[in-house]
């Protein structure tokens, strides 16, 4: 069989997932078995996969995906029962008095505060939480929800503390095999990982600082009473002090602390920052900017849900105390992962499954505690108390954040064990590369050293297909590294840069424009949001690509595993 036959039966998992998906408009519940089965067919009668190395990668993969799930729903469980403890109402309220011009609560609340929830709990919900309010304090819906959109960019490759690399990048590179050949060139897998941690960093703070801008110049320009770029622009001293606010903090915390902390700490460093800068006028216009009246908007702005300021305030709470389980959550994440013996000790529990039903290097584990899933989760049960909840609030928090993980539990059931077939299908009787090495060297050749600029674009492509920056990372990291390995570039910069479009990807990601449109009554005009998000989206895979491509033939950013 030619390579680009073969090239092309390693690439159908990914192109039936875009069809179905995209092309047909499937939920992904129904769309992801029917790939899941295509996949486990091709590595049976096409490469050869004996059936139980692909019944042990399907066992890896659900291992895989219970702490993918144990962080979901330990990120939402957190969030719901702020939400039945009066905290995110007190959060919200804090906001309507610092500024009364809406390009400066924009960037306060869409950006900082959207980064920060980002950060603690991804999965869609800066622009579920930040859109409502926006809404609120007398946003048109439509801006609201594009605001929401805009925000699921810089933050999101760290977003649910570090989950899509935590997870999706380790998920979807074949470690075992790399952490061999890292051992041998002196290095490690950690090390290995922290270095592509850092890279993510970089790009996203280089391309990502003047989002805040990019959000208010949409603002004045779709929606203000003049259609102009020049009220915009007449923010920009404010907007990148308030890009450089968070994305400061986010590179020092990516680079020194790892993939849990950057969008976490950015959030909340920058929100203070920010903030208080806004109280005392720093950098602020000295002209207020508004929306035209609301008798005038079309319209297209408007949604179905009416909500007021006074609904904000209904329980009340001081700002502290509702901003204290976050700031439990950053402190017991730098803790665990910068004291060694708590991080052996939260360590020190878990299931290991070595050498899955007798397949060598085909192994998984769990760390309940150590995993981002543990923390969240006692960080509610201490929000209880210092809240002074009532069990039945509890108890509605546990039921709503359960019916979020069994919708999202569903879809990756099938997801991750497609991935790790994909990964593990290098072992079989035709003597075949893996399925992404396959594919890999096909690219590879057909498209040369140009391949770093195309980078974040496949990433992006796999979070528009698949809705989720983690997903994506799972699906294309391993056949992003194999392109890196054939042109004889970085492999972590090139994952690096993966991890960085599928950021990105989530301003298109359809799943994430319905969840936005429906918290504020827009469902059924997602159509006009996706043609605002588009153009930052390219923006943001343009530019990070042009920097890829730059780092490594002009800069020669180079790691361990080049020419191994």
């Amino acid at each position: 069989m030619s390579n680009g036959l073969l090239a092309f039966f390693a690439f159908s998992p990914i192109l039936l997932a875009a069809v179905l998906l995209i092309g047909l408009r499937w939920p992904a519940k129904r769309a992801m078995p029917l790939v899941y089965l295509l996949t486990a067919g091709i590595a049976l009668y096409i490469w050869d996969m004996s059936f139980n190395r692909v019944l042990a990668s399907t066992v890896q993969g659900l291992v895989i995906t219970a702490g993918v799930l144990w962080i979901i729903f330990g990120a939402i469980l957190l969030l719901n029962t702020l939400k039945h403890s009066g905290g995110i109402t007190a959060i919200r309220a804090g906001f309507t008095t610092i500024s009364p011009d809406r390009r400066i609560q924009a960037i306060i609340i869409a950006w900082l505060f959207g980064c920060f929830i980002e950060g603690a709990s991804g999965f869609g919900t800066p622009a579920a939480i930040a859109a409502p309010l926006l809404v609120a304090i007398g946003f048109p819906a439509l801006a609201a929800v594009i605001l929401g959109m805009l925000v699921q960019s810089t933050p999101v490759s760290f977003g649910a503390v570090g989950t899509p690399i935590i997870i999706g990048i380790n998920g979807g590179l074949d470690t075992a095999t790399l952490g061999t050949q890292l051992t041998a060139q002196g290095s490690s897998w950690a090390a290995f990982l922290q270095l592509i941690t850092s890279e993510v960093a970089i790009l996203h703070a280089l391309t990502g600082t003047i989002m805040p801008l990019i959000m208010v110049l949409m603002l004045t320009r779709f929606f203000g009473k003049e259609k102009s770029w020049k009220a915009g622009f007449e923010v920009l001293p404010f907007a990148i002090f308030g890009g450089l606010a968070f994305t400061l903090p986010y590179v020092a915390t990516g680079l020194f602390l790892g993939p849990e902390f950057p969008s976490l700490l950015g959030g909340l460093i920058g929100l203070a920052i920010v903030t208080s800068a806004a109280r005392v006028g720093f950098l602020v216009p000295k002209k207020s900017w508004d929306f035209a009246d609301a008798k005038d908007w079309p319209s297209e702005w408007l949604g179905s849900i009416e909500m007021k300021l006074e609904d904000l305030t209904a329980k009340p709470m001081s700002t502290f105390r509702a901003w204290l389980p976050y700031v439990l959550v950053g402190a017991l994440l730098v803790i665990s992962r910068t004291i060694p013996e708590v991080g052996a000790f939260m360590k020190s529990i878990v299931l290991v499954f070595p050498d899955i039903l007798g397949e060598a290097g085909i192994k998984a584990d769990f760390m309940p505690l150590y995993l981002p899933g543990g923390i969240l989760v006692a960080v509610v049960l201490a929000t209880f108390f210092l809240h002074g909840m009532k069990v039945r609030e509890l108890a509605a928090a546990v039921g709503e954040s359960s019916k979020v993980l069994v919708g999202a539990g569903f879809v990756l059931l099938f997801t991750v064990p497609m991935v790790r077939i994909l990964i593990n299908s290098g072992v079989n009787t035709a003597e075949l590369a893996s399925m992404p090495i396959t594919m890999a060297r096909y690219v590879a050749d057909s498209v040369g050293s140009v391949y770093p600029l195309l980078a974040p674009s496949i990433g992006a492509l796999g979070a528009f297909i698949a809705g989720s920056n983690t997903v994506s990372n799972m699906m294309l990291s391993q056949f992003q590294f194999g392109v890196a390995q054939n042109l004889g570039i970085s492999g972590a910069l090139i994952v690096a840069a993966q991890a960085v479009g599928a950021a990105a990807g989530n301003m298109v990601a359809i799943h994430n424009v319905v969840a936005a449109s429906a918290t504020v009554g827009l469902l059924g005009r997602e159509g006009t949001t996706l043609r605002k998000t588009v153009w930052p989206t390219l923006y943001y895979v343009l530019v990070s690509g042009l920097l890829t491509l730059i780092a490594i033939y002009v800069i020669g950013v180079t790691d361990p595993l080049v020419g191994v």
